[in-house]
């Protein structure tokens, strides 16, 4: 008789390695969203210490790791800057390019990419769909 023991399955937050790896990811993705002159100009009043550690808390809970998020939530923070569907699919293609050059799996991105989808009528100002 052969025993196996049953083991909960690995978070992609623990596939991709944890706090280090979402905070490298964070700080690529706004190096090239603050690079981009079409995006830049979101954040020219933002405190970035502050807004990269949300960022990263929040990806830390997509990914499937501890919720410690306790900002405002995605509409509140972002409605009023009236982002445009477009620059939110630019911001999209900047995450999936840093998640891709940090070597995270396919699966993985594919994933971040789906949330992204399920959240944009959040973030996309109405009438700028």
């Amino acid at each position: 008789m052969t025993v196996t023991s049953e083991t909960t399955p690995i978070s992609h937050y623990e596939r991709i390695g944890g706090a280090p790896a979402v905070k490298s990811a964070v700080e690529l993705f706004y190096d090239k969203v603050l690079a981009d002159p079409e995006l830049a100009g979101y954040f020219t009043d933002v405190n970035m210490a502050e807004q990269r550690r949300h960022l990263a808390l929040m990806l830390a809970v997509v990914l499937g790791g501890p919720n410690e998020y306790t900002g405002r939530g995605l509409a509140e923070a972002h409605q009023p800057l009236r982002i445009t569907g477009e620059h939110y699919a630019k911001v999209g293609q900047h995450l999936t390019a840093t998640l891709v050059e940090l070597g995270v799996p396919a699966d993985v991105v594919t994933d971040v990419q789906a949330v992204l989808g399920q959240v944009r009528e959040q973030v996309v100002s109405a009438g700028n769909a």
